[in-house]
């Protein structure tokens, strides 16, 4: 039987998933001062996993084995479409918007969670949570909508928007394929596959759309420098890792309740060193998206103890 971890490398493994993670939508927002979009994430993952990879080498793990394209389409569906889809829209709305927005997602994972529909959709905290999740991104962007299609139609913001549910869609996707189809391999394995996936399509799409052309790297300013570094090594590899660490030896369950924490750390960072603004509305939406993550969070608990 495996000893049970101390509580403090526990304490601080959820501290990294709450803080760190919350705080990566600021430090997106800073590296795009100085990084277009495509190359920000090409650049941060490509980095992150050449070190995941030479971590397996240095640990002698194995990088191969039978349905390997299971991971790298893992990699495009959380990495590319789901991050790159955050990393995108932060180019025209708030971080702390874009971080409140995808506290939904667990609610997507849930609606999208079909072997276990005969469990989720009879607990009345599950669906309760379902439908404050999307009264709460009503709430959220009901003004915001209202004003682009008053003013200016179908412009920057409501094409951000849509980008956005495409990545909020690809994430719960990508992790539901993930758990329904394991490759057997580590898990420091698997997530470089992934980064590596995720930076090559991030890479592909910057060239074509000439991101390269007159990019000058001398002129990137150090803040930017700055959060990119914060995002590969604390974002990418610290957190992650400690994330994968902590579903080995803690719940689930437990586990997920960095999906509604990270929004609350984003906003206050958003607002406190970005110098962002959330109307009364959005704090209402916050409050009911979160409201209702926490609902469904508590009936898997029940679920789980019963």
């Amino acid at each position: 039987m495996n000893p049970q971890p101390s509580r403090l490398k526990v304490y601080l493994a959820f501290a990294a998933i709450y803080l760190i993670w919350g705080s990566t939508y600021f430090a997106i927002r800073e590296a795009l001062t100085g990084f277009p979009p495509f190359l920000l994430g090409g650049l941060r993952f490509a980095v992150a996993g050449a070190f995941m990879f030479g971590w397996c080498a240095v640990q002698g793990l194995p990088l191969r084995a039978p349905g390997l394209w299971k991971s790298i389409l893992v990699g495009f569906l959380l990495l590319f479409a789901g991050n790159g889809a955050v990393v995108w829209v932060q180019q025209t709305i708030p971080s702390s918007v874009v971080a409140i927005t995808i506290a939904v997602a667990p609610l997507v994972f849930t609606a999208l969670d079909k072997p276990l529909w005969s469990v989720n959709f009879r607990s009345p905290a599950t669906v309760g949570g379902i439908i404050a999740g999307i009264i709460g991104v009503w709430l959220l962007f009901s003004e915001r909508l209202n004003a682009q299609l008053s003013e200016a139609g179908f412009e920057a913001e409501v094409l951000a928007l849509f980008i956005l549910a495409i990545g909020i869609l690809a994430w719960p996707a990508g992790s539901l394929f993930s758990k329904y189809n394991p490759v057997a391999l580590s898990n420091t394995a698997n997530s470089a596959w992934q980064m590596i996936t995720g930076a090559t399509c991030f890479l592909f799409v910057s060239t074509a759309r000439g991101e390269w052309v007159d990019f000058d790297w001398s002129a990137v300013p150090a803040k930017a420098w700055i959060a990119e570094a914060y995002l590969i090594i604390f974002g990418s590899i610290v957190a992650y890792s400690a994330y994968v660490w902590l579903l080995q030896v803690r719940p689930a369950t437990q586990v997920s309740t960095y999906a509604y924490v990270n929004p609350v750390v984003a906003v206050l960072i958003g607002t406190w060193l970005g110098g962002e603004h959330l109307g009364f509305r959005e704090v209402v939406g916050l409050v009911v998206i979160l409201g209702g993550v926490l609902l469904i969070n508590l009936a898997k608990y029940r679920n789980s103890r019963s």
